[in-house]
């Protein structure tokens, strides 16, 4: 799979307490143009979980645009490592998230999972997105 010709999603996700409110985000490339990017608010959960909701939400929209190759980017070292083997998950509920993640990796030909800076660009506008929708959560109070 090369860069050019794969999807990428780029996710995120917030707490703001750990556990506190929490929300998740996406943002999908393509060809170096933004093609989607969504949010949602959680409710209380870690920042761990929000992270895994981003990906299963990203997943779920990624199927839009591509069904063979997509390349999973997120800042969420822990995430990138439990999806790709190299850590253990011994959390159960974290668990039942990874395997959520592997249903939803069967609609695509391949995914590869990537940890990348918060500094990136792209999960820049995750975390932007993750922010808004916690804001409008707490107005909405």
């Amino acid at each position: 799979m090369t860069e050019t010709s794969a999807v990428t999603l780029y996710t995120d996700g917030a707490s703001r307490g750990n556990p506190g409110d929490a929300a998740w985000a996406y943002v999908i490339v393509r060809g170096g143009s933004v093609m989607a990017g969504r949010s949602g608010f959680i409710g209380t959960a870690t920042n761990n979980v929000a992270e895994y909701h981003a990906v299963i939400n990203g997943l779920d929209a990624a199927r839009e645009f591509t069904s063979g190759g997509l390349i999973v980017r997120s800042d969420s070292e822990l995430v990138v490592r439990q999806l790709t083997g190299r850590y253990r998950i011994t959390k159960e509920h974290l668990a039942d998230l990874a395997e959520e993640v592997r249903r939803r990796m069967r609609s695509f030909a391949e995914v590869r999972f990537e940890s990348v800076p918060r500094e990136h660009p792209c999960i820049q506008v995750a975390d932007r997105l993750c922010n808004e929708t916690l804001d409008a959560e707490k107005r909405r109070r």
